[in-house]
């Protein structure tokens, strides 16, 4: 517990010292974010705003957890896992901030490095001593093996969870206040199953997230960029992966699952009838659209994921 505390504490103050460093160097490059015209008007006024913020959250988790990393494998796995999806959006956002193509990387390109670093973490999983190819079933003390299906449902969830997390990130504070909440549910689960060094790693998660928070909060000073959502979609996907809790991440994901489920749903229906289930997908900006403030969509998904964290809690048979 006392180090799980320390990860946390070290990280939010890396993450608050660094913050007054990075952006105003993000702004002195023109490193700003371009907002889509045929999105809400209310985000006009964000053009201009300094992304690819994620640097600051992935240098706090990098540094807090190399002080960890020597006690603990899983660690170091999620560690390398977080930082390799950052790097995917980190590439991303540079060629759409500074090469100027606003597509960045093409979809298979991001898809091919996904599924490598997919692969390798279902690879590690499915031949740790202490993990294989058993999930944990929500509501019960049942494990399921997968067997030879375990590796391909495993990279299906580490690439679905990191592109949900990037979805999500489309209002000020909403991916990294709903991230910061699934961090601190790994932490506590992850403390309580006996995974230490994931626990210590849950909480660099959640201490970057809340420092980042203090820049990140409507309105914005900062965006994270795909070199945040990215990273932290890579880190929520191997905590899941390493305490065995795939099949909890509809749950404890819930947001972040209904947010993609809403762009699959929107753009399937619009395909085949030429109309729209909602005004704008993800489903943050309908919500938007129907006359809410951004800050009540925001503060509504956090607390929806508060909810969902503590039936998260109820389903684990350890509490």
């Amino acid at each position: 517990m006392r180090q799980l505390i320390y990860a946390t504490v070290i990280s939010f103050i890396i993450s608050i010292l660094i913050g007054p460093i990075i952006i105003p160097i993000l702004e002195k490059l023109k490193f700003g974010q371009s907002i889509r015209e045929e999105g809400p008007q209310s985000h006009i006024k964000k053009t201009g705003t300094p992304t690819m913020g994620g640097i600051i959250m992935m240098f706090a988790v990098f540094v807090t957890s190399l002080l960890f990393a020597w006690k603990n494998t899983n660690l170091i796995i999620a560690m390398i896992v977080t930082l390799s999806f950052g790097l995917i959006g980190l590439i991303d956002d540079f060629i759409k901030v500074v090469l100027k193509r606003n597509l960045g990387l093409r979809a298979y390109q991001k898809l091919i490095g996904q599924l490598i670093i997919g692969a390798v973490v279902a690879i590690y999983a499915a031949n740790h001593p202490y993990i294989g190819t058993t999930l944990l079933i929500p509501f019960t003390s049942e494990y399921l093996n997968l067997g030879i299906f375990y590796i391909p449902l495993t990279i299906f969830v580490v690439v679905g969870t990191a592109n949900s997390v990037n979805l999500t990130d489309g209002l000020d504070g909403l991916a990294t206040g709903v991230t910061l909440v699934v961090a601190a549910f790994f932490a506590i689960v992850s403390l309580g199953s006996g995974y230490t060094g994931l626990s210590i790693f849950s909480g660099t998660i959640a201490g970057a997230c809340l420092g980042f928070l203090k820049f990140n909060a409507y309105p914005a000073q900062v965006f994270m960029g795909d070199t945040g959502s990215m990273a932290l979609g890579g880190a929520v996907a191997a905590l899941a992966v390493l305490t065995r809790m795939q099949l909890f991440l509809p749950l404890i994901g819930g947001v972040y699952m209904i947010e993609a489920l809403s762009v699959i749903l929107q753009v399937s229906f619009f395909k085949l009838t030429g109309k729209r289930i909602l005004k704008m997908s993800p489903l943050h900006h309908h919500y938007e659209l129907k006359g809410n403030h951004e800050t009540k969509v925001v503060v509504s998904f956090w607390i929806a994921t508060a909810i969902l964290a503590l039936i998260s809690m109820l389903a684990l048979s350890i509490f």
